[in-house]
């Protein structure tokens, strides 16, 4: 593959008809080593935020040994990709047939639930055929708790309620060889505060079952920098993390595990899109809501963007909605996208910060889809890791954990 040294060398070199994903390595193994020097515990890459093999490949040689997958799919690729890595099958939800094959197959042996159903059927998957049962099980037992601190809601699908787990608690930790309590405060936590009222939440379940904890996953969350959405330093995260939950009471072995996703791999990709058409602070892309702008569409997120015209720098600018390029009134994305006043088709535009969901989501709906992949040697366009923040923010907006 040829490596390039920015999108604007890449378009001056290609002019692509077709969007252009752009590949940072260098920036996910800077994330990938943050994680897993300062986070004080065990970091799982979550899976679904970014599936690329190459992706998974630069994590684990950056130091990720631990994998979050959330379906057989994702099971089979991380083992294919990565026949070392430890997987833990964290979705509350799985078929009996899954839990099999990930069990007998690939050597899982971290399971999640939130349900007495679910426990049963790790069970029944996971006993011999001469009806022994499985005695290397790590059970986590998803607590749901408040999303009211991020961006995206992760409270309502998954989850047992605090008044009802203590009964699962108890019937767990009968089978389990380990037993965990983990939790999902919602995408894009924007203060500290999520994790301690979660582990508050942790440590009432832990008190009313009277169980030995092993494993507290704090789960994912962890924030990336958006335009309008600059969260704390993650050391702000991490050291609040660390007090909530050295106060537990857990196992003295216990050990302490998070799930990042986003904060992996939104900074590992950007992509180049062309514009088609111009009608007036609307803008005609090729790549939209089906494709890696699904977030823009569906959720309103605002992504990073900038021209890359010769012309585009210090000229005065306006925001703009983008449409994508197939035929439904639901490809549009309202943005709003601040670009410079002047631009008009065929020219180019850099979308920063897709790595996490974007790349991963695209489809061929309407027959659109396609995207070549190329590796750039540049910054990402915002970073939580190159220690150049303009306005850091010391604190969180609740009370101050550092």
């Amino acid at each position: 593959m040829h490596i390039y040294p920015d999108a604007p060398a890449v378009v001056r070199a290609l002019a692509p008809d077709e969007p252009v994903i752009l590949n940072r390595p260098h920036a996910a193994a800077r994330a990938a080593r943050f994680f897993v020097e300062k986070f004080p515990g065990k970091s799982l890459y979550a899976v679904k935020a970014n599936p690329s093999p190459e992706l998974l490949k630069v994590l684990w040689a950056s130091g990720v040994t631990h994998y979050d997958v959330a379906s057989i799919a994702e099971v089979r690729l991380v083992r294919a990709t990565l026949p070392d890595a430890t997987l833990c099958f964290m979705h509350p939800v799985k078929t009996r047939a899954a839990i099999a094959e990930a069990y007998g197959v690939h050597g899982v042996r971290t399971f999640s639930l939130d349900a007495h159903e679910e426990l049963e059927k790790i069970v029944a998957a996971t006993t011999s055929d001469a009806g022994e049962a499985a005695a290397d099980l790590s059970l986590c037992v998803r607590l749901r708790v408040s999303s009211d601190y991020s961006e995206l809601s992760l409270a309502s699908k998954f989850g047992v309620d605090l008044v009802d787990a203590a009964p699962l608690l108890q019937a767990t930790r009968q089978v389990a060889d380990a037993l965990g309590i983990c939790f999902h405060v919602g995408s894009q936590a924007m203060t500290p505060f999520a994790y301690v009222q979660a582990l508050e939440r942790v440590r009432a379940a832990i008190v009313d079952a009277a169980v030995t904890v092993d494993i507290v996953d704090v789960g994912g969350g962890f924030p990336s920098i958006y335009p309008g959405m600059e969260p704390p330093p993650l050391e702000d995260f991490f050291g609040a993390i660390h007090r909530a939950a050295e106060s537990l009471p857990v196992s003295y072995s216990s050990e302490l595990w998070c799930e990042p996703g986003r904060a992996l791999c939104a900074e590992y990709n950007s992509m180049i899109v062309r514009v088609e058409k111009r009608r007036g602070k609307e803008l005609y892309i090729n790549d939209g809501a089906y494709g890696a702008l699904y977030d823009a569409a569906h959720v309103g997120w605002r992504f990073p963007v900038r021209s890359l015209a010769d012309d585009a720098e210090g000229a005065q600018e306006e925001d703009f909605a983008f449409y994508g390029p197939t035929c439904d009134d639901a490809d549009y994305m309202e943005g709003p996208f601040t670009l410079p006043a002047g631009i008009k088709a065929g020219d180019y535009i850099e979308v920063g910060m897709l790595g996490a969901y974007g790349a991963a989501m695209k489809t061929a709906f309407n027959g659109f889809g396609q995207a070549e992949a190329i590796e750039t040697t540049d910054e990402p366009m915002a970073s939580q890791y190159l220690g150049d923040r303009r306005d850091p923010r010391h604190s969180d907006n609740v009370v101050s954990l550092r």
